[in-house]
């Protein structure tokens, strides 16, 4: 598949310069980065979660976890994690799991880690488990600038962040 077309479309409207990297089947975003050879702070994972009041996606470098409380608290919601047959109606152009960071090329809420605001490059999942899209870090910012942003992840040593 290499670009989901939901999400190829959403960069092309936007004029957004990318190029896809190709790396072996993967079914995280941790383990994209390390199969693409990116740095993992530059790779942006999206966590869907959701409430009665609908879905938001989190977006965080993927080798941090997130912080649900931190979310919740910033957005004043009570999120909990999507399912898979969710995920699988929401991004219906890609693999199941592939979640592509830019999320509301979808037409879903974001919230997006303050961590991302300064790399050089981003890369994100394209929509299947075999492709990246890199993009530069200025471009990623300029989509995801009126989304709301926060610290909403830390690294890994800390055990009481929830969700990878």
């Amino acid at each position: 598949m290499a670009i989901a077309i939901t999400l190829k479309s959403y960069l092309d409207s936007h004029n957004v310069e990318y190029d896809t990297v190709e790396h072996p089947h993967t079914v995280s975003a941790v383990d994209s980065a390390k199969s693409a050879h990116v740095p993992a702070h530059q790779m942006a994972k999206a966590v869907v979660l959701e409430d009665n009041s609908g879905y938001i996606v989190s977006v965080l470098p993927s080798n941090n976890r997130l912080n649900l409380s931190w979310v919740n608290e910033e957005l004043q919601r009570d999120l909990r994690l999507a399912t898979e047959p969710e995920l699988k109606q929401l991004f219906n152009d890609c693999d199941t799991g592939a979640v592509p960071a830019l999320s509301n090329a979808y037409g879903l809420k974001v919230i997006w880690d303050d961590q991302l605001r300064h790399a050089a490059d981003i890369y994100i999942e394209a929509g299947d488990h075999e492709h990246l899209i890199h993009l530069k870090g200025r471009d990623f910012q300029q989509l995801m600038d009126k989304l709301p942003h926060s610290v909403i992840s830390a690294g890994k040593e800390y055990s009481r962040w929830v969700y990878e």
